[in-house]
């Protein structure tokens, strides 16, 4: 009798295995650790929000000024 191979089903089998693999290699492994200075990364964040705080009331300062002129001033 002789024996006939499915090969297509036979590549689609380890196609799907190919990929399991693949995803299950791609979940377990782990990101590369860096030498990171935490330090720096917070001084540079520090500094950021000063600039924004610093310009923020810059902004502010003058529009208060002129929200002031522009108020109609009574006379008694």
């Amino acid at each position: 009798m002789a024996v006939t191979r499915l090969k297509r089903k036979e590549r689609r089998n380890l196609a799907k295995a190919n990929d399991r693999q693949a995803k299950i290699k791609q979940f377990t492994t782990k990101p590369v650790i860096k030498n990171v200075d935490i330090e720096a990364i917070k001084q540079e964040f520090a500094e950021k929000k000063a600039a924004k705080t610093a310009a923020e009331t810059k902004a502010a300062k003058p529009a208060k000024a002129a929200a002031a002129e522009a108020a109609p001033k009574t006379e008694e």
